[in-house]
């Protein structure tokens, strides 16, 4: 990182952070304005994983801007599966599309079927970025050991397989295990093509589209066990809510989504991703350095400030409490904290 630009995020993000914070507080009366499964009405393909039945088969489709879902589960490239899909490349891509454009319009609504993880079945753990927003870093000062600066590189972590949750999944709550569970919004990048020392120029050609993820994370394992390693406590089951579908890269500018985060209606994080720190291209050269990346894989790619951890006093989520993670050019995820 050059130290102008260092210098420059730095002495920003204590007047970032104050703007965001009355942003925020003045929209803490809000709530949600619409249904989590509302569809936005314009042309984005909208992939996503889904059952007829809530035990029924896997299936992928696309759901079109009025909310009925086209099958396409074995018609593009044979595909039966995203990650088959995925791996089918853009030429099955591009069949998508025409088949979604001849489609009858008489498939299932979508508010009518189960969706899953839109990859409901993940081979890797989920690659995760820290300290992405400079206002999120500003604000987590206190949480961190003294003298910590702004990294020059990005931070990595991962979460486990198990993390996986679907959009409208319950996420687990075992007071046992953990009473301090909070919430982070995010963007989370699928790899479409494989690759290692990825250049920046060329990384945003090995990313099929762009989904929402929550980084569930229990702020007492991270903080006060395990050695302060982030492992633990950003891997428990269910941590890591993703969907509703993924938008192709193709039809998403990841360098300026609109994020929100609302917890019973209130919101408590509202940036864009033009305050991220590192964008995603020097996310994907960076992880990819001597690390192979896979068609499927995901990177979660930081949160914004407003995290219950740094608030006075502190907020954490609680069972039966309504997470709400939001990309309004994406779509909206919702998560009830459930119980063990």
């Amino acid at each position: 990182m050059e130290k102008s630009r260092r210098d420059f995020l730095t002495l920003g993000a204590t007047t970032a952070l104050a703007a965001m914070t009355s942003e925020v507080s003045a929209q803490e009366t809000k709530t949600s304005a619409g249904s989590a499964l509302a569809v936005p009405a314009d042309q984005r393909l909208r992939l996503v994983t889904y059952s007829v039945r809530a035990d029924g088969p896997p299936m992928i489709g696309v759901v079109k801007a009025n909310g009925r879902i086209v099958d396409i589960t074995g018609a593009a490239g044979g595909a039966k599966s995203m990650v088959a899909l995925i791996e089918a490349g853009p030429a099955a891509l591009a069949e998508v599309r025409k088949l979604v454009a001849a489609a009858k319009d008489d498939g299932p609504l979508v508010s009518t079927v189960k969706l899953l993880a839109p990859i409901p079945e993940i081979r890797r753990n989920i690659y995760a970025v820290g300290w992405n927003y400079v206002a999120h870093f500003e604000e987590a000062k206190e949480l961190r050991a003294p003298g910590v600066e702004l990294p020059e590189h990005p931070v990595f972590f991962t979460k486990a397989v198990h993390s996986l949750n679907g959009p409208f999944d319950p996420i687990p709550y075992d007071p046992s295990v953990s009473v301090m569970i909070d919430w982070e919004c995010e963007l989370a990048v699928i790899i479409g093509k494989k690759g290692r020392n990825i250049t920046e120029a060329n990384a945003l050609d090995h990313v099929f589209g762009y989904t929402v993820i929550n980084d569930t994370t229990a702020r007492d394992l991270q903080q006060k066990k395990q050695g302060g390693q982030w492992f633990k406590g950003k891997s428990l089951d269910g941590h890591g809510p993703m969907g509703p579908w993924i938008v192709p890269a193709s039809d998403i500018d990841p360098g300026n989504v609109h994020l929100l985060l609302r917890v019973n209606g209130v919101v408590k994080q509202d940036a864009t991703t033009k305050q991220m720190y590192f964008k995603v291209p020097r996310i994907i050269a960076e992880l990819s350095q001597g690390l192979t990346l896979e068609p499927g894989d995901i990177i979660a790619t930081g949160t914004p400030p407003g995290i219950g951890y740094a608030r006075k006093p502190p907020e954490f989520l609680k069972p039966g409490d309504v997470m709400e993670s939001e990309i309004v050019e994406i779509g909206m995820i919702r998560n009830v904290i459930g119980s063990a």
